[in-house]
């Protein structure tokens, strides 16, 4: 009779099962921070490339397993008991543990122990080969760090949707793909430092591409709202007449460009395609000529190509009406010192073996001949 009772005393003592899941967000919520500031684990054993992508992978698989069980269980009624929720979260918080293990131990300058056989036998992980045994880097570390960022907030954000809804919703199985796809995104993480620093560099590229776009859309059309703003005025004037601007929009005449700002945004324009030029022309220097054991070189060319799209951004940005000449200009004054910064450290790098290389020295003069007419433009604004 005593140990017949035993279980249900056990399962007196826990809380109730969406309880556990709220506490079980918190743990993995609190986890977040070290992954985003933590450093490699020290160790003396020797790193080992092919190893640590296998257990990141399995990892990662590890972790896509339990969100499916969880969202199951969870997403159906009568909901698990408090002894069968301890355990499901037992086992989902030891599987982001360990992929975070496996994260920590990815040194970033260390070069991976090898064995004379990596060349000659193909490993595979989730279908991607595995590279040879190369200098790691910090791009490289950055990219394992995200992957493993998205997964630990995908799992916490999932755990706080099954305790909010626990029953079949849209919300579990949106939440549910997050987690899904980011650990389904691991094996196709890049496996050396010259492929990380490709793959950022081609986001960024992308990146200046769209904001190039939508700024010739905008002013193509001569609307810089496109259209937008005077859709709801006039689907607003049978309400209000000539009342006061609707909340939150600009004003009249604050929501088109004058003929000075039209003058204005047209080396503007000018500039942010010699940006998307630079990109361009450095990633394709790293891809012809980029070395993989050339870390930190590497790392120097995608940490100061990083601040290009941003600085575009705003360069976008402040365009838009009202337009203030001044901050303009004070925004392609940082843009063109972060693309010849760009220019330079790429320029002194292995990838440009020839420095005299014509193309550089093409692109700063285009970026200064943009700066100057802005420059030219804005004067008046320097000078009251």
């Amino acid at each position: 009779m005593a140990s017949a009772a035993t279980p249900a005393a056990a399962d007196s003592t826990l809380p109730p099962p969406l309880e556990q899941l709220r506490h079980l967000a918190g743990e993995l919520r609190f986890l977040l921070p070290g992954v985003r500031v933590g450093e490699a684990r020290e160790t003396t054993k020797e790193f080992d490339r092919e190893t640590f992508w296998r257990r990141l992978c399995e990892a990662a698989m590890a972790v896509s397993r339990t969100a499916t069980t969880l969202t199951e269980v969870f997403s159906r009624l009568p909901l698990p008991s408090p002894q069968e929720t301890q355990k499901f979260s037992e086992q989902v918080h030891a599987a982001i543990k360990a992929i975070i293990a496996v994260y920590y131990s990815l040194p970033k300058d260390q070069v991976s122990g090898g064995h004379s056989s990596y060349s000659a036998r193909a490993s595979h992980c989730g279908g991607f080969p595995f590279c040879e045994a190369q200098a790691l880097g910090i791009t490289l570390r950055k990219l394992v760090r995200s992957a493993t960022l998205d997964i630990v907030d995908g799992m916490a954000q999932l755990v706080e949707v099954l305790y909010i809804t626990p029953t079949q919703s849209p919300e579990n199985l949106i939440s549910y793909n997050s987690v899904w796809e980011a650990c389904q995104q691991v094996p196709r993480i890049p496996r050396d430092n010259k492929a990380a620093a490709l793959s950022v560099l081609t986001k960024s590229v992308d990146l200046v591409k769209d904001a190039h776009e939508e700024m010739e859309q905008a002013v193509e059309e001569c609307d810089p709202y496109c259209g937008l703003l005077s859709d709801i005025e006039e689907d607003n004037s049978d309400n209000h007449g000539d009342e006061e601007d609707i909340l939150g929009w600009p004003s009249n005449q604050d929501s088109y460009w004058s003929e000075e700002d039209q003058e204005l945004i047209i080396p503007c324009l000018a500039l942010v395609r010699a940006s998307k030029a630079c990109l361009k022309k450095i990633r394709l220097s790293v891809a012809e000529n980029g070395k993989k054991d050339q870390v930190a070189q590497l790392d120097d060319i995608v940490d100061i190509s990083d601040e290009i799209s941003p600085s575009v951004d705003d360069l976008a940005l402040s365009i838009y009406p009202p337009v203030c000449h001044l901050t303009v200009r004070i925004n392609c004054a940082k843009l063109v010192s972060v693309l010849k910064k760009a220019l330079e450290i790429t320029k002194a790098s292995h990838v440009t073996p020839q420095p005299e290389d014509s193309w550089i020295p093409l692109l700063i003069n285009a970026v200064d001949h943009c700066m100057n007419r802005i420059k030219e433009l804005t004067q008046h604004e320097v000078e009251l």
